[in-house]
């Protein structure tokens, strides 16, 4: 059996681990006992803002961080260095020296030399400073949300744009689930693995990369990694976008609420079209994270008589208990059905219509009681606050059901606006 050559081992090493650092989508570092760094990714040095690794070869996070996050990492990794103990999947605040902030998911393990004896620390770091800015953007949107409605005095408006802005923090928590899964389903302990093999084969670390089965294996899944890695940064990267797209959602749901606001108290002639595609597109998020299909059915019919907020509570209410029962429905295709029709004289009627679960008979009428629901998360008030709000603009909401499993209509019926002499 040949041996490859001390100098063809080490060309083959230094290959290997170059090529690994070049390409590498994550930050990898390795450092010495002191924790200066050693070697690290080209990914990791342009986070750093320079070009070459050789400017920051020899330095530690005290030359590039402030203290408040150096002087935890550097005792993270002396513990590290100390016990022989990994530190994995760890969450942390970096502040630079000119101020900004970033966020890292940080796994750190121990770097041993031939004998086994701990010479330094290597690690890996996924920037995930875009997702914290998304939850911080969040909590200030409710915090934001709250005020404006404490300004206004108007705690039902609150909590009408609160059970807007769940349905879309629905998909923002689907979202943050994804990125959490990754992140903990990462690879990054295969790296661990991999510096396992080389080092325990490093006395013929040629024979065992050209002739050993396993061995044969290594720079393909160095490869493998690397294509992992990359993946999962595009994919991470997707579902940030998502959660930008919902966080923005939320902000359009809540400036729309705070337009209606303004208007408070105000009975005025409402175009019924407006007010109805104004509540689908609060609900779009839900619908169409649940595949529930809209059709729209909209017969001309002459200004409603209403107050804007009231209005806009009651349709939005009314559209997402309908998309709540078509995704509990049983059926394949879930479809909610938007109508707008004229009433009996001087009426009209804006109506949400469900192929979902269906309602009982004897439950057509409680549903409008306060804190009744069937819901296993409900409250039991939107419903009657909604049927409230419709007397107070001298209007009805009614529901109507063949029975369980044959879906629902809701109706609101409303006065329409008086005809000026000039138009008529």
């Amino acid at each position: 059996m040949s041996h490859a050559s001390p100098s063809t081992k080490t060309q083959l090493d230094q290959a290997l681990v170059s090529a690994f650092l070049e390409n590498v989508p994550e930050g990898v570092y390795f450092k010495d006992r002191d924790s200066r760094f050693i070697a690290l990714s080209a990914s990791m040095t342009r986070l750093f803002g320079r070009q070459d690794a050789a400017e920051i070869v020899g330095k530690t996070d005290f030359d590039f961080f402030s203290e408040a996050h150096a002087r935890p990492a550097f005792d993270d990794e002396q513990t590290i260095i100390r016990t022989g103990q990994p530190l994995l999947g760890k969450l942390e605040k970096e502040t630079w020296p000119d101020g900004h902030i970033t966020w890292v998911l940080t796994t750190k393990l121990p770097l041993r030399n031939d004998q086994g004896e701990v010479i330094g620390t290597f690690g890996i770091s996924k920037d995930v400073t875009e997702s914290k800015q998304m939850e911080s953007a969040l909590d200030k949107t409710r915090r934001e949300l709250m005020e404006s409605s404490r300004l206004a005095g108007m705690a039902e408006v609150a909590t009408g744009v609160l059970h807007n802005v769940g349905n879309v923090l629905n998909s923002l928590n689907v979202s943050a689930a994804v990125i959490a899964t990754r992140l903990h389903q990462s690879k990054a302990d295969s790296l661990t693995k991999v510096g396992e093999l080389l080092r325990n084969n490093a006395t013929d670390i040629g024979a065992y990369l050209t002739s050993d089965p396993k061995g044969k294996l290594v720079p393909g899944f160095i490869e493998s990694l690397a294509r992992h890695f990359s993946e999962d940064r595009a994919h991470l990267l997707k579902e940030i976008e998502m959660l930008q797209k919902n966080v923005d959602h939320i902000k359009e749901i809540v400036a729309m609420q705070q337009t209606y606001a303004t208007m408070v108290g105000v009975i005025e002639p409402l175009q019924a079209a407006t007010l109805m595609e104004d509540a689908l597109r609060m609900n779009s998020a839900a619908l169409v994270r649940h595949d529930v299909r809209v059709v729209r059915d909209f017969a001309p019919v002459p200004p409603i008589l209403g107050e804007q907020s009231k209005a806009l509570q009651i349709l939005v209410n009314m559209i997402s208990n309908a998309k709540y029962a078509a995704t509990e429905g049983a059926k394949a295709d879930k479809i909610i059905t938007l109508r707008i029709a004229p009433g009996t004289t001087g009426r009209a009627q804006l109506i949400v219509e469900d192929n979902g679960i269906g309602i009982r008979q004897d439950n057509l009428t409680r549903i409008f009681g306060h804190g009744f629901t069937t819901k296993p998360t409900g409250h039991g008030f939107g419903l009657h606050s909604s049927a409230n709000a419709a007397m107070e603009m001298k209007g009805t909401l009614t529901a109507r059901s063949e029975g369980v499993g044959k879906g629902a209509t809701f109706i609101l019926d409303l006065p329409v606006a008086p005809v000026s002499p000039a138009s008529g």
